[in-house]
C-alpha cells in the first residue's frame, strides 16, 4: 500500500477559479487561452483544467502532442502552441488537436493526412514577429497564410505570435512586434482573409501592454499569473494570489555540538551547540540550492533557516528559534503558517531566475493534493 507522499504541493482550486475569473474581467470580451504544457506547470493538468474549463476557459493551450491527448477529452479546443513532428501529424489530426502551421509546407502535410484520414483538421498560423523561434516572418508571410486557404481539409481558425520581451514596461521591441502583427492581419484582411482567434498576449503582455488584448486581438493566452505569479519585471495590473503552498515534514531533531560541520563540502559550521532539523525534501523535490546557507522554512509559525547544503532527498535546519519541534511536525517550504510567509518569489530572488522555473522543477515525486 502506498503511503503519504513525505513532500505535497498543495493547490488550492478555488483561489485558481479566482484567478481567472480576474483575468477574465481584466482582458473582456477578449477570449482566454488557459496555457497547462508542462503538467500545468507541474501543479497536475487534469484538475487545474476541470476547474479553469468551469471558470470559463475558451481553449486549452499546450507544447507538445502527448499533453494535447490528454486534454481532448475534456470537449474545449486544444492548440499545440509550437511546432509538430513529422510522426506527430497524424494523431494531431486524430484527435481533433490545433495544429500549428509554421509554414505553407506544413500546412500542406496536416492538409494530406486529414485527407487520407477522411477528418477535417483545424489549423493556427505561426507569425514569427520577433522572438526569433517559430513561425513565417511577419513581413514576408502573407503569400505562403493566403495560399493556405486553398488547401482541402483544413480549417484556418486561428493566427498568433509570441512576444519575447513583453515582461519589460515600456518596451519598444514589444511595440515593435505588435505593429508587425498588426500589418500582416491588415495585408491579409485586404485580400479578404481574417481568422476567429487572433492573439500575441502571454501574461506578461496582459499586464504591461494592455492593448494586445483589445481589437484587432480576440484571444490571449495565459498561464503563470493564473497560478497566481509574474515575472519579477512585470508591473501587475491585476490581484491574483498565490495558488500553491509546498509543504514536509520534520524527519530528525538532534542537539549538535559546537564546531560540528552540516552538510555536503561542510558549507555550515556550528558556532554553539546547537538544536537542528532535519526536514524530508531537498532538491529533488523543488528546494533550489540556493537556499543553501541563505533559506528559511516555517515550523510551528517560526522562520527557521537553512543550514549547510541542501540535498537530494534532506535539508538541515536550524530549530532554536522552535524549542518544542518534534519530528514528524508539519514543515512550510513555500507558503503560510501563523503569521508568516515564504513566498516562491523569495526563492526566485535567492537563485536569481523566476516562478515559472520552481513551479517547473518540483519534483515528481512530490503529492499534489488539491483544495476546492
Amino acid at each position: 500500500m502506498k503511503q503519504e507522499s513525505r513532500v505535497r504541493l498543495e493547490v488550492d482550486l478555488k483561489k485558481l477559479s479566482g484567478n481567472f475569473n480576474e483575468i477574465r474581467r481584466r482582458v473582456a470580451p477578449t477570449a482566454v487561452m488557459a496555457v497547462l504544457k508542462a503538467n500545468a506547470y507541474g501543479l497536475g493538468v487534469l484538475p487545474v483544467a476541470e476547474t479553469v474549463r468551469a471558470a470559463g476557459a475558451a481553449c486549452f493551450g499546450v507544447a507538445e502532442i502527448n499533453e494535447a491527448i490528454e486534454l481532448a477529452p475534456l470537449g474545449l479546443p486544444v492548440q499545440i502552441l509550437g511546432n509538430l513532428l513529422p510522426d506527430e501529424i497524424a494523431p494531431a489530426v486524430e484527435y481533433g488537436i490545433v495544429c500549428p502551421l509554421n509554414d505553407l509546407g506544413m500546412a500542406k502535410e496536416i492538409s494530406a493526412e486529414a485527407v487520407r484520414q477522411n477528418r477535417r483538421v483545424r489549423g493556427a498560423v505561426t507569425v514569427d514577429s520577433g522572438m526569433g523561434r517559430l513561425g513565417m516572418q511577419a513581413a514576408a508571410a502573407a503569400r505562403e497564410i493566403l495560399a493556405m486557404r486553398a488547401l482541402p481539409n483544413l480549417e484556418l481558425v486561428g493566427i498568433y505570435s509570441h512576444c519575447s520581451s513583453a515582461y519589460q514596461r515600456y518596451d519598444d521591441y514589444t511595440a515593435l512586434q505588435l505593429g508587425r502583427f498588426k500589418a500582416l492581419l491588415a495585408e491579409l484582411a485586404a485580400e479578404g482573409m481574417t481568422f476567429p482567434f487572433v492573439h500575441i498576449a502571454a501574461s506578461d503582455a496582459l499586464n504591461n501592454f494592455p492593448e494586445s488584448t483589445r481589437p484587432p486581438f480576440t484571444l490571449c493566452r495565459c498561464g503563470i499569473n493564473m497560478y497566481g505569479y509574474c515575472d519579477p519585471e512585470v508591473r501587475p495590473s491585476m490581484h491574483l494570489v498565490p495558488v500553491v503552498e509546498l509543504k514536509t515534514r520534520l524527519a530528525a531533531v538532534r542537539i549538535l555540538p559546537a564546531g560540528a560541520s552540516i552538510g555536503y563540502g561542510r558549507m555550515h559550521r556550528l558556532r554553539q551547540d546547537t538544536r537542528v532539523g532535519t526536514i524530508a525534501a531537498g532538491y529533488a523535490d523543488g528546494l533550489p540550492l540556493a537556499l543553501s546557507n541563505r533559506g528559511y522554512v516555517l515550523v510551528n509559525g517560526r522562520l527557521c533557516p537553512v543550514l549547510g547544503r541542501i540535498s537530494m532527498d534532506y535539508t538541515t535546519i536550524s530549530l532554536e528559534n522552535v524549542p518544542e519541534a518534534q519530528p514528524g511536525d508539519e514543515v512550510v517550504c513555500v507558503g503560510t503558517q501563523g503569521d508568516q510567509t515564504i513566498t516562491l518569489e523569495e526563492w526566485a530572488q535567492l537563485k536569481g531566475t523566476h516562478a515559472y522555473e520552481l513551479l517547473c522543477s518540483i519534483g515528481s515525486r512530490v503529492g499534489r493534493s488539491y483544495l476546492s
